[in-house]
Order: structure tokens, then sequence, then C-alpha cells
């Protein structure tokens, strides 16, 4: 009888969990066989190693790694997320707490690419004598001297130009991560003169050697001696072009008579390039190539609308459709990109407060925040934020090609009340108890 009854207090006593050495030892030193729990490791990159107190466990898959632990055992306090070509390496965090028998205990861990090597290099440009306006295929930058930072690798033309100097103009090869010296000795121009340029009627837009210069009346100085293209546009009234000759310090009078254009159904396009020496097709068919100043002119173009293209190597082309009015000049102002950078795609970058939020783009999962996306399609998108114990965040935001978004929210907490957990012990209670109604019940029989 008294061991019966010393067996049946140990049951009751283990049960209970009020006999700890006896636990112990049957269930393997409080290890094997103790209450099992999960630490879920939430990483943004698959393929990433984990580890608990510097001891691996798993490798990330789906965006996570479930490892089961025990309750009784060891505790954990720390893990690490690494995988190559990634930082931080590793990425290390602390462990909250440790689970307990059927608990899960998410931690989270945010990898980024390890940054690219430099696609950039720099031109630094200085000039005797120094103060030289520099163009970068053709687009002005400064003066000298001067140092052109972040330039793409490749190949590109230099020209300085100083007033009384001839132009001086060079190529140049950029090199990723090296600065190219480019230096520009000017020539004085010892023969200069003047040109007077009137026309009838005032106003027109005043061209020479197919630069810009002003609306006439204007007198234009330091202009170097001998033969020039004068070239005068109004609109409603035909070009009028000639070939002038400055003298050595004199004036040339230029006095251009315009005649109106009859009325008709044509117009004009106007065509400006950013860099210049771009070539313009006009309804799938060359017209010509824009001068030094990046300005390209199409004269009596019918009017309606059409097809304009820009093209120049290196660059991606810039397409439009333009509708041209009779008797009037329409504008095109075509600023080429680079065919080194995406024209497609942009970068987003969202954060939390607090982090670790679930990404989701267009209701597919991207990862968790903070995290940098380089690869989303340019337009609107769906953005969804989700973190447990937190209202969901969603916001529509408009990714623009080639260029940094952001999105930065602070989640509001779920003020919803939680169900509350079940605890282990009145579960335990009812067994014992139910052991030892049963025991009296035989005792009885």
């Amino acid at each position: 009888m008294n061991i019966r009854l010393l067996v049946l207090g140990s049951v009751v006593c283990i049960i209970l969990g009020i006999c700890p050495l006896a636990s112990a030892q049957l269930i393997g030193g409080g290890q094997i066989g103790g209450d099992q729990g999960w630490i879920v490791v939430h990483c943004n990159e698959d393929g990433a190693s984990v580890s608990l107190n510097g001891e691996y466990k798993c490798t990330t898959s789906g965006g996570q790694c479930s490892i089961p632990v025990y309750s009784t055992g060891t505790p954990f306090t720390e893990f690490s997320v690494r995988k190559s070509g990634y930082t931080p390496d590793p990425y290390t965090g602390s462990i909250p707490q440790m689970p307990v028998m059927g608990e899960t205990v998410d931690v989270y861990a945010t990898l980024n690419p390890v940054p690219a090597p430099p696609q950039y290099g720099s031109i630094r440009v200085t000039s005797s004598p120094s103060g030289a306006a520099v163009y970068l295929n053709g687009n002005y930058r400064g003066v000298t001297p001067l140092t052109i930072s972040d330039v793409f690798s490749g190949s590109y033309s230099i020209e300085a130009d100083l007033s009384g100097y001839r132009t001086y103009s060079t190529p140049v090869t950029v090199y990723a991560g090296q600065q190219v010296p480019v230096y520009c000795p000017l020539e004085k121009i010892q023969s200069q003169g003047s040109l007077y340029v009137t026309s009838n009627p005032s106003n027109a837009m005043i061209y020479l050697d197919a630069g810009y210069k002003g609306r006439a009346p204007l007198m234009l100085s330091g202009i170097s001696s001998g033969d020039h293209i004068i070239e005068l546009d109004l609109s409603g009234y035909y070009d009028w072009k000639s070939t002038v000759s400055v003298p050595v310090g004199g004036t040339y009078t230029v006095n251009a008579n315009l005649v109106a254009i009859p009325s008709s159904s044509t117009g004009w396009i106007y065509v400006t390039s950013s860099p210049a020496g771009a070539t313009v097709y006009l309804d799938g068919t060359i017209a010509g190539q824009t001068a030094q100043n990046g300005v390209f002119k199409i004269d009596t173009i019918r009017a309606g609308d059409h097809n304009v293209r820009v093209e120049k190597a290196g660059y991606q082309p810039y397409v439009t459709t333009v509708n041209v009015p009779v008797n009037t000049v329409t504008e095109v102002v075509a600023t080429l990109v680079s065919s080194s950078i995406p024209a497609t795609t942009g970068t987003l970058f969202l954060s939390s407060t607090p982090a670790g939020a679930s990404v989701f783009i267009d209701n597919a999962l991207r990862g968790v925040t903070p995290i940098t996306l380089t690869d989303v399609s340019a337009g609107s998108h769906q953005v969804l934020l989700r973190l447990d114990g937190y209202q969901d965040s969603t916001v529509t935001q408009q990714v623009n090609a080639g260029a940094m978004n952001t999105i930065a929210t602070t989640l509001n907490p779920n003020m919803t009340p939680q169900p509350t957990r079940s605890g282990t012990l009145p579960v335990a209670l009812a067994g014992a108890l139910a052991l030892i109604g049963l025991y009296g019940t035989r005792r009885r029989k």
C-alpha cells in the first residue's frame, strides 16, 4: 500500500512540476524530451545561414527558417544571419525571450547587397588662360579650372571657349574610379570686328554660324574677322540667310528685309537636343543633325501631327508626337538619357517605426523593413506594410524611373484585445486529480 501511494505521489509530483530532480532525470536533464517551442528567423534573402549563440542551425528559404528549441534547455540569447555578397556580415540581433511549449518567437534580419564598384570617373579641365567656359558634349559645365564629377565611363568631347580666343576642342575617355586631366591651350584671336544686325520687321532671331545670338536690332562685338554665315528667323516670314565678311577692327552692318509667308498649310519645328550632335528624324526620315548649340530647324512642314525622333550613340532615343499649326514654330526639347541608366525601373526605400514590418508590393511579399528595392517597375504600385500587433499601413506609391523613391511609415498599435493564452498548470492539475479519482475508485472495488 505504501509503495502504491509512493508511486502515485511521484506521478502527481512530476505532472505538477514540483519535483524538479525526478523530472530532470526522466526527461534527460531538462533538454531532450523537454517542452518544445520555435524560434523563427525572418530574412529578406533566401540562402542565408542562421546561427544561434554562434552555432549554425539552418538556411533561410521562403524568407525564413524555423528552429525548434526546448524551453527547459540552455536559453539562446543571440542570433546571427550572413550571406556572401551581402552586408552586414553578419547581421546580429538579440532574442527577446525563449519560447515556452508550443510558442513561436519571431526575430528579423535585413541583408543588403554589397554596393557595386564605382561606375563613375571625373574630368579635371584646366586652360591657359583660365576662366574659359567648359562644355561637355555641348553642355555647359562651368569655367576653368574645373573638376567635372560623377561622369559615366565612356568617350566624350570637351570644349573650352573664351572671348577673344579660338575655341579649343578635344576628345576624352573617362574610366571608372579615375580622374582624367584635360589641358586646353587657347589661341588668341588676333583680328576681330563687329556686326550690327537689323531686320524689317524687327525682333527677328539672329543665328551666327548656327549659334543663337539674340534678336534684331543687335550689335555683335568680338567677332573673328573673315566670312561668317548669318541667319534671321521670324514667325510668319521666310528665313533670311547670307554670308557676311567681318572686317578687322571694323563693323559690318546687316539689313535683313524679311518676306512674309503667304497664308498656307505649313509650319516649322525647332528641335533642341541635350547633348548636341544628335540625329533628327521626321516621320521616319532623317531630317538633319542638331548643331553645336543643340538646335536644328525643320522648315516648311505641313500642318498637323508629326513624329519626331532624336537619336545619338550611347543614349536612349527620344520620341514624341507634335502638332504643327499653320505659320507657327513648334519647339521640341529632347533631353537624352544615357543608355547605361535603366529607364523602366526605379529604386524604392521603405522604412517603418517600429522596424521589421513585412513589405507587400502589389500583393507580393518583397521583404521586411528597412529595405531598399532597386528593381521596381516605373508607375503606380500598391504598397502594404504589416506587423503583428500593429494596424496595416497601405499607400499608393508612384515610382519614377531612374530615381530614388522613399516611403517612411509610423505604424499604429492594434487596439483590438488579444485572446488570453491558456496556462499549462490547470490542465496538468486536472490530469492529476483524474488519476487520483481513478485510484480511489479501484480501491473501493
